[in-house]
């Protein structure tokens, strides 16, 4: 996809900053995906929904993600970067909606948003694993009694069905010099970009009105290489 006009990220910012993170997700994939809606995209499999967004974030920021997580063994920054061009590349056929995984007599069809949605409403992490795992479910057999390995299995198995669901990264902590596997949440990264995008172009905005008294629509009419020669020069 092409990358975003400036106009288009505040947009978008504008609009997602009051909703939930799941929802800002749809949104964020629905602009990636122009003509699809974000009602549409919520039954998506969620790889499908994360490859969206890895195309807006590879054409609008460019394919590579660059970040850091905490060790949990010893809390010390572990830096990551990543090349969003290279998981899709990798990851090119989509999961289809109808995909099912068979685990021990149980069938199941790919988690997507309405469910974690549903999940997220859990009062602890095992009670939102049988709720997400209830409304995968496609056969009446009770899911209640399933042992946490089974669970564990069947995450597993949707993980190779929808790769692009969950992005685990192995990272070795420079400290303990600890293997710790984490899982990038590709929505909450994307999104941090996009609000890092939206508040350098309102600064810009309001430096360029300050100084020449020029509308929003004006400064941001712009190009980007333009604005920041102003920029400097309203510093110098």
């Amino acid at each position: 996809m092409q990358a975003l006009s400036s106009t288009a990220f505040l947009d978008l910012w504008d609009r997602g900053s009051r909703l939930h993170p799941l929802d800002r997700a749809l949104l964020a994939a629905s602009v990636a995906l122009a003509g699809s809606s974000a009602d549409t995209l919520a039954d998506w499999p969620l790889g499908k929904r994360n490859k969206a967004l890895l195309q807006l974030h590879c054409g609008s920021f460019g394919s590579s993600l660059r970040g850091w997580a905490a060790c949990s063994g010893c809390g010390e920054k572990m830096e990551f970067e990543m090349d969003g061009q290279k998981l899709l590349n990798e990851n090119a056929d989509e999961p289809l909606s109808d995909s099912t995984v068979v685990v021990k007599s149980h069938a199941f069809r790919l988690p997507n948003s309405r469910d974690l949605s549903l999940a997220a409403r859990a009062t602890d992490s095992r009670a939102a694993a049988i709720s997400l795992l209830e409304c995968c479910s496609l056969d009446a057999t009770p899911l209640a009694d399933m042992s946490v390995e089974e669970m564990e299995e069947v995450g597993e198995q949707m993980a190779l069905a929808d790769p692009l669901a969950e992005l685990r990264l192995t990272l070795q902590c420079p400290a303990c010099h600890e293997q710790r596997v984490e899982t990038l949440d590709i929505n909450g990264f994307v999104w941090a970009e996009i609000e890092a995008r939206a508040r350098r172009l309102l600064w810009e905005v309001h430096t360029l009105a300050y100084a020449y008294g020029w509308s929003e629509g004006e400064a941001l009419s712009l190009s980007a290489a333009r604005r920041a020669r102003y920029l400097e020069m309203v510093r110098a």
